[in-house]
């Protein structure tokens, strides 16, 4: 099976005065390609810590992270890096776009610090554009979109180095439901489209359908890992 994300046992401590947080406590998790999990829980529950560690922004205490075969744990910063910039895509909440810059130049920009040539970044960048809606708006900077259309940009931006593996931080807390919906809706498809594993980590349960999985964490651990469909369908009774 192609899993391009798979954590095993990651513990993630902290110290905290005289004591020891564990923010995160013994977690396996594995998910595959064209696989959609979304992970929910209460704020502090330690859902930030599992994409800081599977984005390897964080080193764990213990345990191993392994991105696309490539077990990471034990890497040096600048391997960590060049990880980050070949197989992972990461949107966050802000999508932190350059106000100077076109939706195009954006993805643009990324490929050239990947070191890509200028003139397939551009069909790259006009490709994913047209992906994710945007394609009439690929000349606009970010104060004339909308901030659904924004996040499309972040989308994009984070497809453009064709990761094998996409961190999703809360895409949808900026904005309305229908726009919200949009954006899982175009997530989901990207998801299949590109075959990737997404994590998308969400507060807005009302979108868990259109996921494949749900993982629910509570204290460093995670609690249950079912089908979406068995989530939405007791939310809903």
């Amino acid at each position: 099976m192609d899993t391009p994300l798979n954590l095993v046992n990651v513990t993630l401590e902290y110290p905290d005065g005289e004591d020891t947080l564990k923010a995160l406590d013994r977690v396996s998790l594995a998910v595959g390609a064209g696989d959609f999990l979304a992970l929910v829980g209460p704020s502090g529950s330690g859902k930030s810590s599992l994409l800081a560690v599977s984005a390897a922004l964080i080193r764990p205490t213990s345990g191993a992270v392994t991105i696309d075969g490539e077990v990471v744990t034990g890497l040096r910063d600048a391997d960590l890096t060049a990880l980050r910039r070949e197989k992972i895509g990461i949107i966050f909440q802000q999508p932190n776009l350059l106000p100077s810059l076109t939706s195009a130049e954006q993805l643009v920009l990324a490929d050239h610090l990947r070191g890509k040539p200028l003139m397939a970044a551009r069909r790259r960048a006009a490709e994913l554009l047209d992906v994710v809606g945007l394609g009439t708006v690929r000349d606009k900077r970010p104060h004339q979109l909308s901030g659904g259309q924004r996040q499309r940009v972040n989308i994009a931006r984070a497809l453009m180095g064709r990761p094998r593996v996409l961190l999703v931080d809360e895409p949808t807390a900026a904005l309305d439901h229908e726009r919200s919906a949009g954006i899982v809706r175009l997530l989901r498809e990207v998801t299949d489209e590109f075959n990737v594993a997404t994590v998308m980590v969400t507060h807005d349960t009302d979108f868990v359908s259109l996921t494949d999985t749900v993982a629910t964490m509570r204290d460093g651990r995670i609690r249950s890992l079912q089908p979406s469909g068995s989530v939405t369908s007791r939310a809903s009774s």
